[in-house]
């Protein structure tokens, strides 16, 4: 412990330790006798110090150019791609995840920096014909102010750059508050950005838990907007107090989310896409496939065939070689995990693999669960409702098309859904039916890109988008503006009757 690295909060471009005058410790979840570092246990003091550097900071960022800002942030994409592998290393001991994962994390931000660097030159409003005579309109975007930034720690990169980019872009200033799990990635992000030359107090990190770091930001009187993703619970009261104080509040919050397998699904590619989207990054991911609806005709082949894959997952520390799946994040997460496999168990689902945590050998100092797979899950079951987090798959066998896309809906979340056909004609209506912000035809539901619009429906966020261009009205407001050149006064929807 004496030779743990201390991490300070950033505020106003300066490295400080909290006014608390507490800390926590980070742990590698892989081998929990490896210390990441000690960061500080942030209250609301560090809160008000990093907005009020925020705000000074806004006064000045917001009058540069877009243009010139943009060049930051190209700059900052062209630091990350020079350190991606340290990065990347780094970040699989701190949140699990295999190195090829986790050099995706990264890889994510570096595309997310080179978009919205684009958008610098772009950020397009509109030019319309006006209604009078000698008269221009148009609308601009213009900036909010200090952005609340609130993130979890399953994309401790990725998710960062896709709210902090746009922010910046925009012309917005900014205080994040990283996942407690998983600071340090946010930490190398937010350095790469200063080293590329954005000014001090533009970004300030305060590290902290919720009810102590959080709760103050997302309260703040000088904050406007809160983006945040997390959970659902979390989430709801986040939107409640952003409303009491007419907060604009973007969240990104839990899924369920299916593939259909049709009785003409290409198995084999069906069987890659289930793997991925199950235990790729162990399961925690907003859109991890935690559901196969397979239609009955297939439905026992594939699960055998499923079963057979999942017990040959190479489950381990990610920085070794050939691992495939690494731990899940913390103690706590195992024990709701294994609690789910419980309640699978008590309501009549069939385990066919997995249900155990992996304690032995290389398994033993870290949080590592085995690949899990429920067959015989009925649509109503709690593991076919609730969002686990976690590498656990249920296997849900419909009679029909028609029924399994409304087993698909059936279900609190609408983030991600794929379906796998050789039917076009379905493969269309599936596109049209499916209520999730997200459609895959014949691949998982996890592979996202940067440049179209990040989110989902019913309580799966509140009708906000992150990443393409869609996520730009999150971080600033439309202004309309109309120059009346005619050197008199006219009068719109009255003196334009005739």
């Amino acid at each position: 412990m004496a030779d743990a690295t201390v991490y300070n909060n950033l505020i106003g471009g300066e490295w400080v330790p909290s006014k608390s005058g507490k800390t926590f410790t980070s742990y590698n979840p892989a081998n929990t006798s490896d210390i990441i570092g000690i960061f500080q246990d942030s209250n609301g003091d560090d809160i008000d110090a990093a907005v009020a550097a925020a705000k000074a900071a806004y006064a000045r960022w917001r009058l540069v150019p877009a243009p010139k800002r943009a060049e930051i942030l190209f700059r900052a994409a062209q630091l990350l791609t020079e350190r991606k592998e340290q990065y990347a290393r780094e970040m699989t001991r701190e949140m699990g995840k295999v190195l090829e994962e986790t050099r995706g994390d990264v890889q994510e931000a570096i595309d997310m920096a080179y978009f919205m660097a684009g958008e610098g030159r772009r950020m397009y409003g509109q030019t319309t014909p006006s209604e009078m005579p000698n008269k221009f309109q148009m609308s601009v975007r213009q900036p909010l102010g200090v952005c609340g930034i609130i993130t979890p720690w399953n994309f401790p990169m990725a998710i960062p750059s896709w709210k902090l980019l746009p922010a910046l872009i925009v012309g917005n200033t900014a205080v994040i508050k990283p996942a407690e799990d998983t600071p340090l990635s946010t930490f190398n992000f937010v350095q790469t950005l200063m080293d590329a030359g954005l000014p001090p107090g533009v970004v300030n990190i305060v590290t902290g838990y919720g009810p102590t770091a959080g709760e103050p930001l997302v309260r703040h009187p000088d904050v406007p907007v809160i983006s945040f993703t997390g959970s659902v619970e979390t989430g709801r009261h986040v939107a409640t107090v952003g409303a009491q104080y007419l907060k604009h509040v973007a969240l990104e919050m839990g899924g369920k989310n299916p593939i259909i397998v049709m009785e003409d699904a290409n198995l084999e590619l069906a069987l890659n896409g289930i793997l991925w989207g199950a235990f790729g990054t162990t399961g925690q991911r907003c859109t991890a496939t935690s559901r196969v609806i397979a239609h009955r005709n297939v439905a026992e082949e594939l699960t055998n065939r499923l079963a057979e894959r999942a017990i040959q997952v190479q489950v381990g520390d990610g920085l070794e070689s050939g691992m495939q799946m690494g731990p899940v994040i913390n103690q706590q997460q195992l024990e709701t995990i294994n609690g789910y496999v419980q309640v699978g168990q008590q309501e009549g689902a069939r385990l066919v693999t997995g249900g155990q945590r992996l304690r032995e050998g290389s398994h033993a100092q870290g949080y590592f669960f085995a690949p899990t797979i429920f067959a015989d899950v009925q649509r109503t079951m709690r593991i076919a409702q609730e969002e686990i987090f976690g590498p656990v798959v249920s296997i849900i066998p419909v009679d029909s098309f028609a029924e399994a896309i409304d087993v698909a809906n059936d279900v609190p979340y609408g983030l991600s859904a794929s379906i796998y056909t050789q039917d076009v004609n379905r493969a269309f209506v599936a596109m049209r039916d499916l209520y999730t912000g997200i459609v895959y035809i014949n691949a998982p539901t996890i592979g996202a890109e940067v440049h179209l619009p990040f989110g989902g429906t019913k309580a799966t966020g509140n009708g906000h988008r992150e990443s393409g261009t869609a996520t730009l009205d999150v971080f600033s407001e439309w202004k309309s503006i109309y120059i009346d050149y005619s050197g008199s006064l006219q009068r719109a929807q009255i003196d334009n009757a005739e």
